[in-house]
């Protein structure tokens, strides 16, 4: 636990923490896919994503002030269930979603570098140069804290500063018109159910703020300050979104951001700036993609390592030497270069989607069973958190069986099989876990 300090964050360091992770690569790479549910005016989708968020960041703010700690989320669940079977893959479910939105992450440099070389997105260049991210990524977090941390800081500065100039200056080029995109006629029809389904995905793009829960013990007067950290990097990350999201629907019809939508921002810097526009948003990109893989992976690989500790995941060495965290960061690695190999953008975005959604239903349901008089929550808040993230994976799952059924099917079955994984090693290591404790 020496890599935590207690009072080493300030507010404005814990809301640089949260928008330097909320406001990473994902954007790029989901506003193409937001555009294709939720139809021409798909920037306001956004704001119906922030509501959600906010109304999810509820359960977390309170636990946060009970309990701040550096166990994060899967602290929050030991609190509310006990150390069993639904903690356990609840964690799971959280540190995969974390997992393939690193996937995701990889794949998004690998498009928007080759758009730098007009190479089209279905190359094997995309794959291969995610690997050389993720890769990138593993060596710098073997490489010390401090580096990291210094690393990030200055990377996600850049970041956001210039995701603002691309946005205003893509608004000012369209003359700030905030009006609806064009549609050329070939853009599929939404309703209310693929508007709603698009939120899941808006929701993927606010999720960074539980970083600043999982970093609880180390704000300044955490009681106070997680929840304005929280709060407030919400409110900062939506103002970006929105802005992105116009100066792509002013500069784009809506045909073509759907078209390139794995790569929507970068086209839209072609008829706003030109080449210069174009390479000015793809080296955005890659700073950050960079920056949010290596902060996503060092998160992953903490997360994994305090649950290997509580022994509520299996943990095999495979000979490697170093501490856990060292073999949690190289699987934590392994799997994100697997799904980065076989899974294209949407999909990667999709898996996501469903297992942080399932993931933070149980995390409410927690708050609102067992420990809502503990916590002080507001039980109508709770469950209207809970109610809206029913109703958005509802509706996100009722369009992927529509439209993709194999990741539904792979999402679901990925989901069962964490739970009665975790269920048999729990059983079987319960009589050592039981010793370990009285001993304790």
């Amino acid at each position: 636990m020496s890599d935590y300090r207690k009072n080493s964050l300030s507010l404005i360091g814990a809301v640089g923490l949260g928008t330097g992770v909320m406001i990473s690569a994902g954007i790029f790479a989901l506003l193409g896919q937001v555009a294709e549910l939720g139809g021409s005016w798909f920037p306001l989708i956004f704001i119906a994503g922030g509501i959600v968020t906010g109304f999810s960041a509820y359960s977390y703010v309170k636990m946060s002030n009970e309990f701040p700690s550096a166990g994060g989320i899967g602290m929050f669940l030991v609190k509310a269930y006990g150390k069993g079977t639904l903690t356990a893959s609840a964690a799971l479910l959280m540190a995969f979603s974390m997992v393939i939105n690193q996937s995701l992450v990889a794949r998004t440099f690998g498009t928007y570098t080759l758009q730098l070389f007009e190479i089209d997105n279905s190359s094997f260049l995309v794959p291969l140069l995610g690997i050389g991210l993720l890769t990138f990524a593993f060596l710098v977090n073997i490489s010390g804290n401090e580096f990291i941390q210094t690393f990030t800081s200055i990377v996600s500065l850049l970041k956001i500063a210039g995701l603002a100039v691309f946005a205003i200056g893509g608004l000012w080029v369209a003359g700030f018109s905030f009006s609806p995109a064009t549609t050329g006629g070939n853009a599929p029809d939404t309703t209310i159910t693929t508007i709603v389904a698009s939120v899941a995905l808006t929701i993927l793009s606010f999720k960074g703020f539980t970083t600043i829960t999982n970093s609880g013990s180390e704000i300044v007067n955490p009681k106070k300050n997680v929840g304005r950290a929280i709060v407030i990097s919400i409110l900062i990350s939506l103002v970006v979104y929105l802005l992105l999201a116009w100066a792509v629907s002013t500069n784009l019809s809506l045909d073509r951001i759907i078209e390139a939508k794995d790569y929507a921002l970068a086209e839209a810097a072609r008829p706003a700036f030109g080449d210069l526009g174009l390479w000015f948003t793809v080296i955005i990109a890659i700073i950050a993609t960079i920056s949010g893989i290596i902060a996503s992976v060092f998160a992953v690989s903490r997360m994994l390592a305090m649950l290997t500790n509580m022994k509520l995941i299996p943990h095999k060495h495979f000979g490697m030497p170093g501490r856990i965290q060292k073999h949690t960061l190289v699987y934590t690695i392994v799997f994100a270069m697997v799904l980065t190999i076989f899974f294209d953008l949407s999909r990667i975005a999709s898996m996501g989607a469903i297992l942080y959604l399932v993931m933070d239903m149980i995390v409410h349901w927690g708050v609102y069973k067992h420990l809502r008089n503990k916590v002080n929550a507001n039980s109508g808040i709770v469950i209207s958190a809970l109610i809206l993230d029913a109703i958005v994976l509802g509706a996100f799952l009722w369009v992927k069986i529509a439209n993709d059924l194999l990741v539904v099917v792979v999402s679901v079955v990925f989901i069962i099989l964490i739970f009665i994984g975790e269920n048999w090693f729990l059983k079987n290591a319960a009589p050592e876990e039981e010793g370990a404790d009285h001993h304790h």
